[in-house]
């Protein structure tokens, strides 16, 4: 493939001529756009979260570090951070927050997009994201093996927790995310982070 990705404005709407599929490696290329994600080889390329997407996701991410540092369980990043979680054709999708315990963890701090579902992932909604989109994220996130997933939804204030059995709860903004038996011990009143 040449030095042009090619953007895409929406996932649904695939390029079907598309001859050669990107890879995750591709990805990683300093031509591409740094707000992007590769779906089954096709690069989806998105705006930047704006400023309250930021504050929830410093919130949270606080913390679950705090919490994580404190039982060394593993790690926690944040900001996008890319997982590949298919090949042929790749996917790579950015998490605003992931959770990724030390047995899992390939190594300490892996260079690239590790090749795993993280343990948790948490998905905070900007304004145009679109339920369907979001929903795709989700099923992707799942069947990579992730085993919790909350989208957070600070316009409606609430919450959604998806589960790897299949399971789904949606919280209002007097809920309290858990950490289950992802994150033990861990629970976040939602409205500390909707603010």
């Amino acid at each position: 493939m040449g030095n042009r990705p090619i953007a895409m404005p929406a996932e649904p709407a695939y390029v079907p001529n598309m001859t050669e599929p990107m890879t995750a490696e591709d990805l990683l290329q300093p031509h591409v756009p740094k707000h992007a994600e590769l779906v089954r080889g096709v690069l989806v390329v998105r705006e930047p979260p704006g400023f309250r997407h930021g504050e929830i996701m410093a919130r949270l991410t606080s913390a679950l570090m705090m919490h994580v540092d404190a039982h060394n369980l593993g790690r926690v990043v944040a900001g996008d951070a890319g997982f590949k979680l298919q090949s042929h054709p790749d996917t790579v999708r950015g998490a605003d927050i992931a959770f990724v315990s030390w047995e899992r963890l390939p190594q300490r701090s892996p260079v690239g997009f590790p090749s795993l579902g993280p343990d948790l992932v948490v998905v905070v909604l900007s304004p145009g994201d679109r339920p369907g989109e979001t929903l795709a994220k989700v099923a992707d996130w799942l069947s990579a093996g992730t085993r919790l997933v909350w989208v957070i939804d600070a316009e409606r204030r609430l919450a959604r927790v998806y589960r790897a059995d299949g399971s789904e709860t949606t919280l209002d903004a007097a809920g309290v995310l858990e950490g289950e038996d992802v994150l033990p011990d861990f629970s976040c009143p939602l409205a500390s982070i909707l603010g």
